[in-house]
């Protein structure tokens, strides 16, 4: 009876151990990140200063705004946008690691002035999007907003914050 008890006491201690062990699969849940609008953004042309279209945007500007960008975003209105601000003019690289939306990437120089872009940079990418020329902002808006509005290198922006 003893031997019973003793072996009846060492499976109840092996379960317990053993289930203690096991990895608790906790499942993170990743915190929707939502627009908030910090500044209104306007398009020209470059040839005529015709206004091509306005937009709500978002400012990233700090290192922790600039490497997160629009990553874990599942949607962006149409007339939304992130404006990313350089403190100089220099060659960018983007990539679209964790960025689930599909993106045209648009660089331009401190003039404000468009030097180039990148059409429908597909979601979780990580090739590297580069400006080809020195940019000092780069705005990420929706793919197909470049061909949409017929931008061209040359083209011109200016923008206000309203924090």
């Amino acid at each position: 009876m003893k031997k019973l008890n003793l072996l009846a006491t060492l499976l109840i201690c092996f379960t317990v151990l053993f289930n203690s062990c096991k990895e608790d699969k906790k499942v993170i849940k990743q915190v929707e990140v939502t627009f908030t609008k910090e500044g209104e953004l306007t398009l020209f042309k470059g040839t005529n200063d015709t206004i091509i279209t306005k937009l709500d945007i978002e400012i990233a500007k700090t290192e922790s705004e600039i490497q997160t960008g629009l990553m874990y975003r599942e949607s962006m209105k149409p007339n939304q946008g992130m404006l990313f601000v350089f403190p100089g003019l220099r060659e960018r690289s983007f990539y679209m690691r964790n960025t689930r939306i599909p993106l045209d990437l648009i660089f331009l120089d401190n003039n404000k002035t468009v030097v180039s872009f990148q059409e429908n940079a597909e979601p979780f990418n990580e090739g590297s999007l580069p400006s080809n020329a020195p940019a000092q902002f780069v705005l990420e808006v929706n793919a197909g907003f470049a061909e949409k509005w017929l931008l061209e290198v040359g083209d011109k922006m200016d923008y206000f914050e309203i924090r």
